[in-house]
Formats: structure tokens, C-alpha cells, sequence
């Protein structure tokens, strides 16, 4: 358990909701400038899926499932071109 009040628990997963928000929106963007003059970048990130996996421990880890969230970033890339 931990030892933050509720509406400091709730602040910090917002908090890092946030975080995770704005990290993708930059990385994305910055994939799509990249791949933009390197067209193979997305063949070699797909390529790299299988070495992918999730940190999560127990019956929350779903190694497919962070996989599928990358095809979806990397199909989405490829449709844009």
C-alpha cells in the first residue's frame, strides 16, 4: 500500500498520464520527421517488434498486447506516407 493521501495518489497518476501523453506526442513526432527522410525507419521498427515486451510482473504483463500498440503507432506512420 502506499502511504500518499487519495488526492495525492490520484495527482501523481494524473500526473504521469500526463507525462506518458506528451512523451508519445514527441516521440511520434519525431518518427514521422525521421521516417520522412528515411522511409526504411518504419520497416526496421516493425522489424524490431519482436524484442518487445512489457515490465509488468504477473498476470498484468501482456507482452502481445504493448506489441499491438506499437503496430498500431508503426501502421498508422506508414499510412501518413
Amino acid at each position: 500500500m502506499t502511504d500518499q493521501p487519495p488526492a495525492q495518489a490520484s495527482d501523481a497518476l494524473s500526473d504521469a498520464r500526463r507525462r506518458e501523453m506528451a512523451v508519445e506526442h514527441l516521440l511520434f513526432g519525431t518518427i514521422r520527421f525521421v521516417a520522412q527522410r528515411h522511409p526504411e525507419l518504419l520497416d526496421e521498427l516493425d522489424g524490431s517488434l519482436d524484442h518487445l515486451w512489457d515490465k509488468a510482473h504477473g498476470e498484468a504483463r501482456d507482452d502481445e498486447g504493448v506489441r499491438e500498440i506499437a503496430r498500431r503507432f508503426i501502421k498508422s506512420l506508414h499510412a501518413e506516407r
